[in-house]
């Protein structure tokens, strides 16, 4: 598998994914929109952590350098 996340893209999906699991925990989110956002979140998370976003493979995309 190869990355095509770059390192300002990895900091930035991180940083959302960590703030938006923060807002759902203190409750500022909530019902369903909070559940779609924490699946969102999740992603993020793991496509940060992985370097590596299936949709930038699919359209043939990357933020690496």
């Amino acid at each position: 598998m190869r990355t095509n996340v770059g390192n300002l893209d990895q900091i930035f999906r991180i940083v959302v994914a960590v703030l938006i699991g923060v807002a759902y925990y203190m409750e500022y989110i909530s019902g369903t929109i909070g559940v779609v956002l924490v699946i969102a979140a999740v992603v993020f998370l793991l496509t940060g952590i992985f370097k590596f976003c299936p949709l930038f493979a699919l359209f043939g995309v990357s933020s690496k350098k």
